[in-house]
């Protein structure tokens, strides 16, 4: 006989280290399979092929996932050059080789042609969707989709290592950047092709890698000790401005009422707290310079 396994209210932003291989999304259902946890979302969708920096957000935290996703991130890139694929990576079909007459310096150079806002058209072996159906549904069968170049942003590019017909490179970018197609495009401009063939996220939304855990040693860990692993709700959204609310304002704000805050406050998303220094949840100054509740933690709200 099979027991239905029972969800639980788990709450907090677990930094998970994602494996080789696994998508974004069964890496998701692992860790939430692992908490019980009712609700758990990611933030940021990580290849198959790349490793690293995946936060989780379990319960309440997943009302603020999407200022994770949107947030800055830093790779590790490590780029062959050379060598150019049908899908950008080493997961391809290789679909021309060339001789690679490169210096250090030249491709220093050319890294740094990249560095501020760029116009990059998204590849086909991409999830974005059409129609409903990723693109990489569309590429598989042989069918090219038109698609729309797009702005984004490429804040720095350090050269850590090159070897010839290897480069490793650490890159700072905005959400929606693809470091597959940034490898393509390097390897065009030296005009002798590459594609990627390690990526490895390190950084996003001021979490780091360095408090990653992995899958496998989540589960050498006893329940509460994968819970006591979980970093608060409010860490998702540490780069907004903190106003503290009098225990009035408090009681009013939880009602879904705006309230009126002394001093000077950002025109901003807030990270609203109460005296104890309880987060509440979100909120934004409103043209008559009252707080207004924007998205409340339902734990809070309930005691």
């Amino acid at each position: 006989m099979q027991f239905k396994r029972i969800k639980r209210n788990v709450n907090g932003v677990l930094l998970l280290d994602k494996p080789l291989g696994f998508s974004s999304n069964q890496a998701l259902q692992k860790v939430k399979w692992l908490f019980s946890a009712a609700k758990a979302g990611h933030t940021g969708t990580l290849d198959p092929l790349a490793t690293g920096l995946l936060p989780i957000c379990l319960g309440e935290a997943t009302k603020f996932a999407q200022y994770v996703t949107d947030a800055d991130k830093t790779y590790f890139a490590t780029i062959k050059l050379g060598v150019t694929t049908n899908t950008g990576d080493a997961e391809g079909e290789v679909l021309v080789t060339s001789p690679v007459n490169v210096t250090q310096s030249q491709f220093a150079q050319v890294c740094q042609q990249f560095v501020g806002e760029i116009s990059q058209m998204p590849p086909m072996y991409s999830a974005l969707k059409h129609q409903g159906k990723p693109l990489y549904e569309y590429a598989r069968s042989g069918v090219d989709i038109g698609r729309q170049s797009r702005l984004i942003s490429i804040k720095n590019i350090v050269l850590n290592n090159f070897l010839g017909d290897v480069a490793q490179i650490t890159v700072t970018c905005s959400k929606g950047t693809y470091i597959r197609t940034l490898a393509e495009d390097i390897g065009a401009k030296l005009g002798c092709g590459a594609h990627l063939i390690g990526l490895r996220r390190t950084e996003t939304a001021g979490y780091l890698l360095s408090q990653a855990i992995t899958i496998e040693q989540l589960e050498t860990l006893s329940v509460e000790a994968r819970e006591a692993l979980l970093l608060p709700v409010d860490s998702a959204i540490e780069s907004l401005p903190k106003v503290i609310l009098n225990a009035d304002a408090a009681y009013f704000l939880l009602q879904g009422q705006a309230v009126w805050m002394a001093g000077k406050i950002p025109h901003s998303d807030l990270r609203l707290y109460d005296e104890n220094n309880q987060f509440l949840g979100l909120g934004f100054l409103q043209d008559d310079g009252k707080i207004a509740p924007k998205r409340l933690i339902q734990k809070i709200q309930s005691n």
